[in-house]
């Protein structure tokens, strides 16, 4: 399914009659000259300048709880979230945890699975909309939540749990416990939605398939819009047909070239919640985008855009320095350090090696890494004897 223009006829029809419920979106769109009725294409959309979520916590502390971006009867909410910060996320009565069950669908995992969900239900979405997707697709459902390991086994084993919702760190201390508790044999589970974690974690779940006999599955949600994207058995994660997706430089707000990392930018197709050219702070590149330009499948995330570091026109996020340390035999951490010399842009990555490892091999791996990665040179890689426990990945010197 290519984009059409009818989610920007949707759009153009939705946001106008939202405007009119909700003051807080008529005045984004008048200090913008904005004219939601006026939508037709991309082009038309980017006219209005990403909305971040600073923004959104500031307008909804001058205005609470809404910050006036309601465009529905509060009786029609059937549910508040709240973020950190905190920022209130009302959730309209919505089908199959806002989209979520697209996922289970793609993991054909229905009628007779038997889920245990661990996700948090208590003021965050996930556990509610990992539950609702779920049922929509059929399944049956175990509200578990983190910690209580013994008895979460014991449930596992002995109502025949085939598939589990959670943390990858969690699932791994569930698997563990069922088979050092009942042994091998007992455990049975066919499937995992593992959180999704930054960057490449594909290595770790290839292990953990491997080891435990699962099939793992991730989508990328947020609390603001519910489903952005999911995965489908293909790379990266597939954009939810309702949803128009842009890759965008994090401070321009203009769309990213295709295949360059930026912030992952939003519009639903339905406004109750009106978010429209929504910046959800997590980088992500297009990996296939649509006829018009906007993204139909995205990377696996790259980290918070905020993290990032521009040098010399590119952004370095956190993850590319996580890549150099796995490229690199022999390296136990990395840094990288960017100033600014004499008006131009220096980075300079400093590794940490194992014993014995060999330094020239390291130094020319860790700066051929970077460069794949990130798509510039580093100015100097050399090798030191040590990093403080939890070092910043990225350290931005620039205005010193």
């Amino acid at each position: 399914m290519d984009m059409s223009e009818d989610i920007y006829r949707d759009i153009a029809q939705a946001y106008s009659a939202a405007a009119e419920k909700a003051p807080g979106l008529k005045s984004r769109f008048a200090a913008a000259g904005f004219d939601p009725a006026a939508v037709r294409s991309l082009a038309d959309l980017s006219g209005l300048p990403v909305m971040k979520k600073e923004d959104l916590l500031k307008i909804q502390r001058e205005n609470p709880p809404f910050g006036g971006f309601l465009a529905s009867d509060l009786k029609d909410v059937a549910r508040i979230y709240v973020s950190p910060g905190p920022i209130f996320e009302p959730a309209l009565a919505g089908g199959g945890g806002h989209g979520l069950d697209l996922l289970f669908k793609a993991a054909e995992v229905g009628a007779g699975d038997i889920i245990l969900n661990t996700w948090m239900y208590h003021l965050v979405p996930a556990g509610l909309l990992f539950d609702e997707a779920a049922q929509a697709a059929g399944a049956t459902v175990i509200p578990g939540g983190v910690g209580n390991t013994e008895l979460q086994a014991q449930i596992i084993v002995e109502t025949g749990v085939t598939s589990i919702c959670a943390s990858t760190a969690f699932f791994l201390t569930l698997a563990d416990k069922v088979i050092e508790t009942y042994g091998r044999d007992a455990w049975k589970v066919k499937t995992a939605f593992l959180g999704g974690e930054m960057g490449d974690w594909v290595a770790k779940r290839r292990r953990i398939e491997a080891e435990y006999g699962v099939s793992t599955w991730a989508a990328y949600a947020t609390a603001d819009l519910g489903l952005v994207g999911y995965e489908d058995g293909g790379e990266g994660y597939v954009v939810h047909p309702d949803r128009v997706v842009q890759i965008c430089d994090p401070v321009s707000g203009a769309q990213v070239d295709h295949g360059e990392p930026g912030e992952v930018v939003v519009t639903a197709r339905d406004a109750t919640w009106p978010m429209i050219r929504f910046g959800t702070g997590d980088s992500a590149f297009a990996l296939e985008s649509n006829e018009d330009g906007s993204a139909k499948r995205i990377s696996a995330l790259q980290g918070r855009v905020g993290a990032a570091v521009k040098v010399r026109e590119i952004f370095v996020y956190p993850r590319v320095i996580e890549e150099v340390v796995i490229a690199t035999p022999g390296a136990s951490a990395a840094q990288a350090v960017v100033t600014r010399d004499n008006d131009r842009d220096m980075i300079k990555i400093s590794l940490v090696l194992e014993d014995g490892a060999d330094v020239s091999t390291a130094e020319t791996a860790a700066a051929e890494a970077f460069k794949l990665h990130s798509r510039i040179r580093a100015d100097a890689v050399s090798v030191i004897s040590e990093l403080p426990e939890n070092a910043d990945l990225i350290v931005n010197q620039k205005d010193n």
